[in-house]
């Protein structure tokens, strides 16, 4: 089985996390949770799933321990499935890579690749994103709306959030790729 798709948040993840070392199901499903705090939380059956059609993808294989009398399976990272995974990470592009929280799923796992120079040339795609027109948040349906024209309060409240992140992430980016800024 070939994932010819790009994979989601829950697939990176499973593959980072077990970068790291092997893990059984419940420790793995906790330390996504760590990675996205309160805002997403994972169903045994995800995980299952996803692990599951790695497993037969080859991408990772099992074994079993028995903690306190319960047997847990335990993953662990098979070449291929470390290779998926740099491949997915050095390719990173579209919402990977526009959506702050998926990004902050790439950025959690990019020192995994190998080469400098690949981990640089994912950053510097981030770097390219931000310098566009990224302070547009809101559409009426029709386009995106002139954040000048906006008046509510709450809703400039959080562009500026934005803006003071954006400009800390092309702060560090730009000393992180040795930018003259």
């Amino acid at each position: 089985m070939s994932y010819s798709r790009p994979m989601n948040v829950v697939e990176i993840m499973t593959l980072g996390f077990l970068s790291e070392g092997p893990l059984c199901g419940y420790r793995l499903r906790k330390k996504m949770e760590q990675l996205q705090g309160y805002a997403r939380a994972f169903s045994d059956g995800t995980l299952h799933s996803v692990t599951g059609r790695f497993v037969e993808a080859g991408y990772l294989s099992e074994s079993s321990d028995v903690v306190n009398g319960r047997r847990l399976r335990v993953f662990h990272l098979e070449d291929a499935g470390r290779e998926k995974l740099i491949d997915e990470l050095k390719n990173t592009r579209g919402y990977m890579l526009s959506d702050i929280t998926k990004w902050s799923i790439v950025m959690s796992f990019l020192s995994v690749i190998p080469d400098e120079e690949d981990r640089r040339a994912v950053l510097q795609r981030r770097f390219d994103l931000l310098n566009t027109d990224v302070k547009r948040l809101y559409s009426d349906g029709e386009g995106p709306i002139d954040n000048d024209q906006l008046t509510d309060r709450y809703r400039l409240g959080i562009i500026g959030i934005h803006d003071a992140e954006i400009a800390a992430e092309r702060a560090w980016l730009t000393k992180e790729l040795g930018i003259d800024g």
